[in-house]
């Protein structure tokens, strides 16, 4: 490992920090260093708050020592905004070498800060740990360069590819340490979403529960086209627990006035969609997402609803928990389906993949790749 990437990955480190914080900012850390010492250190903590590189030099208290290096997880802002451009603050402290992870992906200002700060004299050094980077802030980065929500999946899965016994029962096919994983990814998507099958088997909270942190709950949406999980006799709990104000029910004109006033009543927020079928088009929703503000949604659910997001093309990432364990059995219920796949060409498949080991289990995730012509089985799914 290089110097710059040994500064570097300690400005990742403290970008970390501000993990699911800084929506619809991106996450960003830097580091002052000084005769191969790090003499101050910051991270972007909170949408509207100082970028990392002005908490830096600020930080320091005086203007920075002949030969100090700034280094930068994102490529310095160069618009003035709230907080002012960041170029401008970096020139004006004197710095003359700027070390920079990944570039900004709005197409608009990619490139603009280098420039900037390049025709100010400073050396501008680029794509140190850029893939680490840049995977810093998938969700941020899809945003920005999309206009349009990330919509990701998860599945915990066996080796062949099984996500619960022809009995239904799946609670817990992955170990410990994976589900505390998916947790962490819950507190980083701004919004997470489950079927009405889901919430009918297994009446989730969905929410983050990470040690040494409060519960933090995320917009929840729940999908269900009927409404049929409005039950006077036993409501779920996403409609009467403390964060019930934050979910949100995607449903039809198929579902009935009296459910929706009922939820409204209870102060359940309601996504109404004009749809052919009892399915709300998932197209239709990605749109209203954006509308809101929401820059990405984490689907943890069921089956039906995340191969109906394949099966149309609007699944953009997938998150794998595969543990090792086999059901060896064809009536075990499989992470997708609804599929006609007579070639491997025909596959979907992930690209730009991560993997890592956590317990015994490994995450493997990755953006969604479809092929040229999906071939479709025509099952029919409920989706509520």
């Amino acid at each position: 490992m290089t110097a710059d990437e040994g500064f570097m990955r300690e400005a990742l480190n403290l970008a970390l920090e501000g993990w699911g914080r800084t929506h619809p900012n991106p996450m960003v850390g830097a580091v002052i260093v000084e005769n191969g010492k790090v003499v101050s250190e910051a991270f972007h903590a909170k949408d509207g708050g100082p970028h990392a590189e002005r908490v830096a030099l600020d930080g320091l208290g005086r203007a920075p020592r002949k030969g100090a290096i700034f280094y930068v997880t994102l490529e310095p802002c160069s618009t003035e905004g709230r907080t002012g451009a960041c170029t401008q603050a970096i020139i004006a402290s004197g710095i003359k070498r700027v070390v920079v992870g990944a570039t900004d992906p709005f197409p608009a200002h990619r490139g603009r800060g280098f420039a900037v700060l390049r025709e100010a004299g400073v050396e501008v050094v680029t794509g140190v740990l850029e893939r680490e980077c840049s995977d810093l802030n998938l969700i941020f980065n899809h945003w920005a360069g999309k206009n349009s929500p990330l919509l990701a999946a998860k599945a915990a899965v066996t080796l062949d590819g099984r996500i619960a016994c022809r009995t239904g029962e799946s609670q817990w096919i992955t170990g410990e340490v994976a589900r505390g994983d998916v947790h962490r990814w819950r507190r980083l998507f701004p919004a997470i979403a489950v079927g009405a099958g889901t919430v009918a088997k297994d009446n989730p909270r969905l929410t983050a529960r990470l040690p040494g942190e409060a519960e933090w709950c995320p917009i929840r949406f729940v999908f269900d086209g009927r409404l049929r999980t409005v039950d006077d006799r036993n409501m779920p709990r996403l409609y009467t627990d403390e964060f019930h104000e934050r979910t949100i029910v995607v449903t039809t004109q198929h579902g009935g006035l009296g459910y929706v006033r009922k939820l409204k009543s209870m102060g359940v927020q309601v996504w109404i969609f004009d749809s052919d079928t009892q399915r709300a088009p998932l197209e239709d929703f990605r749109r209203q997402c954006a509308e809101s503000g929401i820059a990405g949604v984490f689907f943890e659910g069921g089956q039906e609803l995340v191969s109906e997001c394949a099966r149309e093309r609007q699944l953009d990432y997938f998150f794998t928990y595969c543990a090792p364990m086999f059901m060896a059995d064809e009536r075990a219920k499989p992470m997708l389906s609804g599929f006609r796949t007579e070639h491997l060409a025909q596959a979907l498949r992930l690209t730009d993949v991560r993997q890592e080991v956590l317990g015994p289990d490994i995450l493997v995730r990755g953006r969604l790749a479809y092929p040229e012509k999906l071939q479709i089985d025509e099952t029919t799914f409920s989706l509520g």
